[in-house]
């Protein structure tokens, strides 16, 4: 995953074709008034390049002081395993880093810098330890919250190391496709990781520039 702050970066403009985006059947468990079926978990076995354009559009909801939350992704970064060096799993398999090794569609949730939670999707295939940061989302429904950038966000939704390993096909927090909705991808590198060395110039860093940003 990364060390998360705010920064300036040059797009690279690009037109994905997304798999994955066609929702499951739908049936009565998990649902929400109004929206298909949420994902299942070979949504979530596609690789972190691949899921991270995929999930731009997205909603993703949680029940926070009683209500259902719900926001529409417009920002994540991927990671690609031990190979990428700005991934956590690149220092090998420990007590912290299991959960992304193990099967597709489980939250990751780590603490930096002492104050922020981050909430990443594991993904792929089990084993290859990839996984996608959410960066920023825009809420809907008229809730008044800022929700640009991974510690806020994840404020916003109460997510906390609690979540960490949650089952997204059947837990709490679920994530929905919204087929109306046609995001315009933009690709840049990912933030906070010069350490990475050639991994600090990868474009796996995913922006909807479709959607309303006031951020």
């Amino acid at each position: 995953m990364l060390r998360a702050r705010s920064g300036t970066k040059m797009f690279h403009v690009e037109h994905f074709q997304l798999p994955g985006r066609t929702p499951p059947s739908p049936t009565c468990a998990g649902k929400l008034a109004g929206m298909s079926e949420r994902f299942g978990q070979s949504y979530f076995a596609q690789p972190a390049a691949q899921l991270g354009p995929a999930l731009l559009g997205t909603i993703f909801t949680r029940r926070v002081e009683g209500r259902i939350r719900r926001a529409r992704i417009v920002e994540v970064e991927a990671y690609l395993g031990p190979q990428d060096l700005a991934s956590h799993a690149s220092k090998g398999r420990t007590p912290r880093t299991e959960v992304i090794f193990g099967p597709p569609g489980r939250a990751y949730v780590y603490f930096i810098y002492g104050m922020h939670w981050m909430f990443n999707i594991v993904c792929g295939t089990e084993g290859e330890a990839h996984a996608v940061l959410v960066r920023g989302a825009k809420p809907l429904d008229g809730w008044d919250v800022n929700l640009s950038g991974p510690g806020r966000f994840a404020r916003a939704f109460q997510i906390t190391r609690a979540d960490n390993e949650m089952d997204l096909t059947i837990g709490e927090i679920a994530l929905y496709p919204d087929p109306a909705h046609r995001p315009r991808t933009v690709k840049s590198k990912r933030i906070g990781i010069d350490y990475a060395k050639r991994w600090k110039d990868r474009l796996l860093r995913y922006v909807d520039m479709n959607a309303d940003r006031s951020f």
